[in-house]
């Protein structure tokens, strides 16, 4: 049997560090979205006696993806067969156009998109591999899920879908070349007080307001928020130009994802993108545009 997948990029609309737990995980509020614009992978799975997975990647950032047995795709794959007791084979076909290290979930989208895979192929419950996925990484589990826009709580696994319309904000993505750990990102912050806590809170709310009524980009935009920038910002001077760089090329609302590199700016109008893409383009950065996957 051959599966043909997309694998979606993410965006963080709103992400706050709420504490720190005794294993050393931070506890985290935030709000995913996912994005027209990812990657591709066939997934070949055949009955076998012995287990065998083999991986094969092109596409632009094929380059920089680790051996295959730290690939999360393929380690993925192993702890799935290992879990259900399952032997098989299979082949995964990737084609990477997600940069690794830009806060878009690359590699935790390739995992989560091939296990709801795995899952329907062998008609388990997603609830019985969540665990697997959590286990692999915080931001594995959102990708289980069909759902457009979830809030994540926990250290992004525990997920509530949000019933929200489709937004019209249309929306540029950019990668400034290179790439940022999320744990130094996490070891270099520190998590702000109770009273900071209490003065973002309410712009989450803004946000979420804003997608279920359907609100106009207005209504919501000055909602975004995202504790890491503090860090990111103050150490990747890549970063920090880029996002400086939307805001001198019209965007009014524009944002580092997750633990960056990557900086996102959402628009009202598609020429107003495509005007900042040509500047963008003219400084030499690569950007993509996209739009948030359609509400179910």
């Amino acid at each position: 049997m051959i599966y043909e997948l997309f694998s979606p990029a993410k965006i963080n609309l709103f992400l706050e560090v709420t504490g720190k737990r005794p294993d050393g995980y931070h506890e985290l509020l935030t709000l995913f979205a996912k994005l027209n614009f990812g990657d591709k992978i066939s997934l070949q799975i055949e009955d076998s006696e012995t287990t065998a997975v083999e991986l094969t990647a092109a596409g632009p950032h094929a380059s920089a993806l680790p051996p295959k047995e730290k690939n999360l795709v393929y380690r993925a794959v192993i702890s799935f067969f290992d879990a259900f007791n399952i032997k098989a084979k299979c082949n995964i076909a990737l084609e990477k156009n997600i940069p690794a290290g830009a806060g878009l979930g690359g590699g935790s989208s390739n995992a989560g998109t091939t296990l709801k895979c795995l899952a329907a192929h062998y008609k388990k419950d997603i609830k019985d591999v969540l665990p697997l996925a959590a286990k692999m990484g915080a931001d594995i589990p959102l990708f289980l899920y069909d759902d457009a826009f979830m809030l994540g709580r926990g250290i992004g696994d525990k997920l509530i879908p949000v019933k929200a319309k489709n937004p019209q904000a249309y929306i540029l993505v950019a990668w400034p070349g290179v790439h940022v750990a999320t744990k130094d990102v996490f070891a270099a912050l520190k998590p702000p007080a109770q009273k900071e806590l209490l003065t973002t809170g309410p712009k989450l709310d803004k946000i979420l307001y804003g997608l279920k009524k359907g609100s106009g980009l207005d209504a919501w935009g000055t909602g975004l928020f995202n504790r890491l920038e503090r860090v990111v910002l103050a150490k990747s001077k890549e970063t920090a130009g880029l996002k400086e760089l939307f805001k001198t090329s019209g965007c009014k609302y524009a944002m580092m994802s997750g633990s960056g590199s990557s900086v996102f700016g959402l628009f009202e109008h598609t020429a107003a993108r495509d005007e900042a893409a040509l500047k963008l383009e003219r400084a030499g950065i690569a950007a993509f545009k996209t739009d948030f996957v359609r509400c179910l």
